[in-house]
């Protein structure tokens, strides 16, 4: 406001600017500069100038910025490499210098905020039964634009396998699927693996911890990872469900006619020609 009447004297009542310099108590300079801010005469707001530096003494050039976006873009590497390569091309800059550069030309991928870390978790080698579980869902698309959720479960060791279905996928009902998987077997979990799926969370895994039951989640864009799993999924599909009406009713009656037949009579290359009832009697 006082700007504002600052101007309004000058423009309005022919004041000097020194005069109003002296009414106001400010420099007769600041009065010079709030007129030419203000075209209006004294109508408009004269905001505050920032304060803060245009530049600062130690910035990078805009050559060398462009030297590190260049070499970002020209194999898409991460920051650590761009920086060897540039020190290799004699260019002198830090690490935190060109991770900051790629940062502000949006050129990193960062991690969301959103997701919560996982602590990784060794690999065991399936040398028993229950060694290593892995679990998955199938996602199923009906005819009237519905879902409905296939959650399947197999034993890396004994091939042995258990699905059910489920009208939608949460962490209550992975930890629900996992109790019934457990009580339709004799041997007992150690170790399941699943994807990085929000059904698999944390509060997953620390309910399965209460069951003694341990939990890692499977390398990012690692499909080989959750290999076994996603076969037994892409045959459970082809020998059972391909031909089925898409309702859950359905699904599930043919998956509790299917699982007998493929736990103790389907031959399994991978366990040189026997069932997975064979493979646990044997242990």
């Amino acid at each position: 406001m006082v700007r504002m009447e600052a101007v309004r004297l000058v423009k309005y009542r022919g004041w000097s600017t020194r005069q109003v310099a002296r009414h106001t108590g400010y420099r007769q300079s600041s009065i010079v500069q709030w007129c030419k801010k203000d075209p209006t005469g004294g109508w408009q707001r004269i905001p505050t100038k920032s304060s803060r530096p245009q530049s600062h003494p130690r910035a990078l050039s805009r050559k060398l910025v462009e030297t590190i976006i260049d070499q970002r873009l020209k194999h898409r590497r991460c920051a650590e490499v761009v920086y060897q390569e540039l020190l290799n091309q004699g260019v002198v800059v830090s690490l935190s210098s060109v991770k900051r550069t790629l940062k502000r030309a949006r050129l990193l991928k960062e991690r969301s905020p959103w997701k919560r870390y996982h602590p990784h978790v060794e690999r065991p080698r399936a040398e028993k039964p229950g060694d290593l579980v892995q679990i998955d869902t199938i996602h199923v698309l009906t005819r009237e634009k519905e879902r409905f959720y296939i959650y399947t479960l197999i034993d890396l060791c004994s091939r042995w396998a258990y699905a059910k279905v489920y009208a939608r996928i949460n962490t209550h009902n992975s930890l629900r699927f996992v109790r019934q998987a457990q009580k339709e077997v004799e041997f007992g979990f150690r170790m399941i693996q699943s994807d990085n799926g929000s059904e698999f969370s944390t509060w997953f895994t620390e309910n399965l911890g209460k069951l003694e039951v341990n939990h890692r989640h499977s390398r990012v864009r690692q499909a080989n990872d959750n290999a076994h799993i996603e076969r037994f999924n892409r045959t459970i599909q082809e020998e059972c469900l391909d031909r089925i009406y898409k309702q859950p009713r359905y699904y599930q009656k043919a998956i509790d006619g299917y699982l007998p037949h493929y736990n103790t009579e389907r031959l399994h290359l991978g366990i040189k020609l026997k069932t997975p009832a064979e493979m646990i009697t044997s242990y």
